[in-house]
């Protein structure tokens, strides 16, 4: 029975130890006089954590709802916050703790449970927290596009409320649309937030600078050391029949005499040769027409072109056909190889003298074509040739660095089974190795495996040096400039970009030259450039002869190529690649060269009689020019009264002489000097709008915006004549 009294004891020893603690905030004088009582309570272990947990719910709930519009209650003051209410009772309450753990040892031990449960704890630590998360929540991350519903939801509104507000911006906007960037911080603004676009950790949002990628510019050279020999690159050309596959084959031999090691692969397109420790490559092209091809795209790669000429033949028409397509391209050296000179009708000396009909005078005559005789079947000469070539490159001083951006152009490309893509090119600077991220052309690449001219693998490729390259997206065209870039993505960004620009001009033809067309040389004269082809030699000479014969010295006549026979596919390309007409008299056009203008975009003109011909070419010239504009007087009026209308002041004129066309242009001479030059705006006859009064009538004349028409005035009407310039 002793043990129930002890029970309700204890419970009665609660209650008062509750109700003081709900009656703190109110009687501030007992709490300030007994400080003793609030020592003792802490004491009794389950009235402190009983205390705790009560107080702990209201200090989760206050700094919260101060956190939230803490803004909002700074402003109204009809009652005092509760968190100053509560300051100045926890204020005096901290004073007497240090003395507590003195008195008891049972007290340490709450606070370092306390911080997150004990009143006195949380009321100290509590109030920097929420002005922590007032400073984070201050800032609104949001990826664009901005929509109306997450942004309502970031700031803490309902969704029509931001639309109301959105209004007030006269902006009209449904909960799934999106708002722009700079309305959307100001709203934020409004309501105490800061907007940012982007994330702050790195790689976030989707405002980045996008950087536009560009193919590397040619590298300058500072220094010349970097600049060291290179191999000449070599081109033969010349007539089918003229022995030039066979001279190929006579210089295969000797390399392979010298002891080199495999064969050569004939569709590789180019190899080397080794000549006493000098490194020369060539270019195995079947012909002129692949030489044409690649200049029309620019691709200035052959150092020397040699030309094979069969000394019992003579100059040929493909013969002549090559010379100027190699004089055309620029830094270009050309050299000559008689082949055939073992055969009874060989002649030497007619085939220099056409040489130099031809503006290329040998060596041995005075002039600076080197010539050399050959013969590829038997073997002679073939050391002296190589032995010139080289000579020939030491005069042209051939550098290149080999550390710069690798670039290299295409010969030719195929695709092969089993390795895709393929091209040969030549690099022209800098070091291509395995592994190197390029453009060529249109398409991307990256170097997968380089292949030498024997077909064996090699891991880099200096300049000069000719290469099979495998790694390629697209196949290119020959003449492609092969460009090694830093990365693979800004390879790939710039292939996408240049396809798709590729895809928006296939409709847009480039511009080539026309008759009509004028085209500017370096001095500002014009310049109108022919292929002229005809059916026999005796018309050729004549033509020639007789647009040679037209002088102008406003226009010149250039003509590129003379040739008789029809208009074949080399005569597109060169006239595509010097924008150049294709002038036919007497021929015809070959079936594979109309396509090729088509594309080429290349204007063709056949003529059957001479004199329409020379008549054509001399109005094209002329077309060139752009006329001269002359005045031409039409008729006079006399001012004999000046009328003041609601439409403004007309002059009262009388027609003294010809006629004034309502069209024709009017001046105003006053003492014979002129006064206004215009156009007439109205010329009425009694209350009738005319389009022509004639000599001895009377009209109303208003010129355009002049009004200060005198009685005396003479106004003058003339036209202005478009007259063609005469060569």
């Amino acid at each position: 029975m002793a043990r129930k009294p002890a029970v309700r004891k204890t419970a009665a020893a609660h209650k008062p130890a509750t109700a003081p603690a709900s009656k703190v905030p109110k009687k501030k004088l007992k709490t300030a006089v007994e400080p003793s009582s609030i020592t003792v309570a802490p004491q009794t272990a389950p009235a402190v954590r009983h205390e705790a947990e009560s107080v702990s719910l209201i200090d989760k709930k206050k700094p919260r709802k101060k956190a939230e519009d803490g803004e909002a209650k700074t402003k109204r003051d009809v009652l005092p916050p509760i968190s100053r209410i509560r300051a100045s009772l926890e204020a005096p309450a901290a004073l007497p703790k240090p003395a507590t753990p003195a008195k008891t040892e049972a007290a340490p031990p709450p606070p370092k449970e306390a911080p997150g449960v004990i009143a006195d704890g949380t009321t100290a630590a509590a109030p920097p927290a929420p002005e922590a998360e007032t400073e984070t929540q201050k800032v609104i991350l949001i990826k664009p596009p901005i929509v109306v519903k997450q942004l309502a939801s970031e700031l803490g509104l309902k969704p029509h409320q931001l639309i109301a507000e959105l209004m007030t911006y006269n902006i009209f906007a449904n909960i799934n649309q999106t708002i722009e960037p700079d309305i959307a911080s100001k709203i934020c603004e409004s309501h105490g937030f800061v907007l940012e676009k982007e994330r702050r950790e790195k790689g976030g949002g989707v405002h980045k600078i996008e950087q536009v990628v560009v193919a590397p510019p040619p590298p300058v050279i500072e220094k010349e050391e970097e600049l060291k020999p290179r191999a000449p690159i070599i081109t033969f050309m010349g007539h089918v029949d003229h022995g030039k596959t066979t001279l190929m084959d006579a210089i295969r031999k000797t390399r392979v005499a010298a002891g080199e090691v495999g064969g050569i692969t004939q569709h590789i397109g180019a190899y080397s040769v080794d000549r006493n420790g000098a490194k020369i490559t060539f270019i195995d092209t079947p012909g002129h027409a692949a030489f044409t091809a690649m200049r029309a795209r620019g691709a200035n790669v052959t150092d020397i072109v040699v030309l094979v000429i069969a000394a019992d033949d003579g100059l040929m028409p493909q013969t002549i056909e090559a010379i100027n397509h190699a004089k055309a391209a620029p830094h270009v050296k050309i050299m000559v190889a008689l082949n055939k000179i073992d055969l009874p009708g060989a002649n030497i000396d007619r085939v220099k003298k056409q040489l130099q009909e031809h503006g290329l005078t040998p060596e041995d005559w005075g002039g600076e074509t080197i010539v050399c005789p050959v013969s590829a079947t038997k073997g002679t000469g073939i050391d002296q040739l190589l032995e010139m070539m080289t000579l020939q490159a030491e005069v042209m001083e051939l550098k290149a660095s080999p550390t710069a951006t690798p670039r290299g152009t295409v010969i030719e490309a195929q695709v092969e089974a089993g390795r895709g893509p393929t091209a040969t090119v030549i690099v022209q600077m800098g070091t291509l190795k395995t592994g190197d991220p390029f453009i060529c052309g249109d398409y991307s690449g990256k170097v997968k495996s380089l292949l030498d001219d024997r077909g064996q693998p090699i891991r880099e490729a200096g300049p000069s040096t000719a290469v099979k390259v495998l790694g390629f997206t697209g196949l290119p065209n020959a003449g492609d400039e092969l460009l090694v870039m830093e990365s693979e993505r800004s390879t790939k960004t710039l292939s996408d970009e240049r396809l798709e620009e590729k895809r928006a001009n296939k409709l847009t033809l480039p511009q080539r030259a026309t008759l009509e067309s004028l085209l500017e040389a370096a001095d500002g004269k014009k310049v109108l450039r022919i292929v002229l082809k005809c059916d026999a030699q005796g018309s050729l000479e004549a033509l020639v002869g007789a647009l040679q014969q037209i002088e102008s010295k406003k226009v010149d006549l250039e003509i590129i190529h003379s040739a008789v026979g029809p208009i074949s596919e080399s005569d597109i390309l060169l006239a595509s690649a010097s924008d150049a007409v294709v002038v036919g008299f007497n021929v015809k056009v070959e079936a594979m060269a109309v396509p090729v203008a088509k594309r080429e975009s290349v204007q063709v003109k056949l003529y059957s009689i001479i004199y329409e011909l020379l008549d054509q070419i001399k109005e094209a010239m002329a077309g060139l020019l752009e006329p001269e504009h002359r005045e031409t007087v039409i008729g006079h009026a006399e001012v004999k009264q000046v009328f003041q209308l609601s439409r403004g002041i007309v002059a009262g004129c009388l027609v003294t002489d010809g006629r004034v066309p309502r069209a024709a242009c009017a001046r105003v001479l006053r003492k014979r000097q002129p006064v206004y030059d215009g156009g007439i705006s109205t010329l009425r006859r009694f209350q009738d709008d005319v389009k022509e009064v004639r000599s001895g009538l009377e009209c109303g004349i208003r010129l355009g915006d002049f009004s200060e028409y005198q009685v005396g005035d003479v106004i003058e009407c003339y036209q202005l004549e478009a007259v063609a310039q005469k060569l």
